[in-house]
């Protein structure tokens, strides 16, 4: 597995999503269509379509899910030829269920090609080059070999010119205990340069009620951004602290903003804006994803400006 030279690297297991055509529940909708999404091949697609070299590095299975899905980010501008695809493993699916009191997502990974990643992985990816390496807390739950893989990333890009932008993205369904998850999610994030996290994740995880709590807790190495949904978001960072208010969005579905937040505040960041500035593309994105039914809203170089 090799990549191509890029601005960013985004590693992860993306999927085939299933999701109701008519927005009804799983149980009684009439049509299914069939999508791609996965948290980091998300934020590449996102900036590559803001004029970032971006590459997606994962496994799928040799299966006709897989091949849409690197067809589909590779026809964003995203660079592919990180993405292996195994013959003895199936590419993950999952299911979007809609519902009076919001989505319900139901995973079919266990077993995945991706979750067959591991720490040999690291072998094909040339950080030399890369000014960004984006990870989420998603893939070390995934299994342990994933987990050794991600360990192995934080080792190499120590000390480089790399930054490495960690997506607490917790999804307590992934870890065997609430314990495990906290601690694991923790260590990963002190190690980052860059750390995304919700208020709401900090205060499950950790037990940390405000943006402050949350920044005592991880400690103060690096940035870290602390996503309070409508409210706004916070980044600490050399000491200072700055805010920005989420503008108003009529919310039609929340799945995927968390991403489209990161991908906006990390461009910002790959172009040297300043911290307000940065945050408002993460908010800017976020509401696009938010208006819609999709994890990933493409934006035309008309919508740049």
């Amino acid at each position: 597995m090799t990549t191509t030279a890029a601005t960013a690297v985004c590693l992860g297991e993306t999927m085939a999503q299933v999701t109701p055509a008519d927005g009804a529940g799983l149980e009684h909708s009439g049509a299914l269509r069939l999508a791609v999404a996965g948290a980091e091949s998300t934020v590449a697609q996102y900036l590559a379509d803001l004029g970032h070299g971006a590459a997606w590095v994962s496994r799928v299975g040799d299966d006709p899910f897989g091949r849409r899905i690197v067809a589909a980010v590779a026809s964003r501008g995203v660079d592919v030829t990180g993405v292996r695809r195994d013959t003895s493993a199936p590419t993950g699916v999952y299911f979007k269920d809609p519902g009076p009191d919001g989505t319900r997502v139901h995973y079919y990974r266990a077993g995945s090609a991706a979750s067959r990643m591991s720490a040999a992985d690291a072998d094909g990816i040339d950080l030399t080059c890369v000014r960004l390496l984006h990870l989420t807390g998603i893939t070390p739950a995934v299994s342990g070999t994933c987990a050794a893989l991600v360990a192995t990333l934080l080792e190499r890009a120590a000390g480089t010119k790399t930054l490495v932008s960690f997506d607490v993205n917790h999804r307590p369904a992934l870890w065997s205990s609430h314990g495990e998850a906290a601690e694991a999610l923790l260590a990963l994030a002190r190690r980052a340069d860059i750390v995304l996290v919700g208020r709401d994740e900090g205060e499950t995880l950790w037990g940390t009620a405000t943006a402050q709590d949350i920044r005592d807790h991880i400690g103060p190495r690096g940035t870290l951004v602390v996503k309070d949904g409508a409210v706004g978001a916070t980044e600490f960072t050399d000491g200072k602290q700055e805010f920005v208010a989420a503008p108003a969005v009529d919310v039609v579905e929340a799945v995927g903003a968390g991403d489209a937040f990161a991908a906006g505040y990390l461009s910002g960041l790959l172009d040297g804006a300043a911290p307000r500035e940065r945050l408002a593309l993460g908010h800017r994105l976020a509401g696009r994803t938010l208006r819609s039914i999709e994890d990933y809203v493409p934006i035309s170089p008309k919508d740049r400006s």
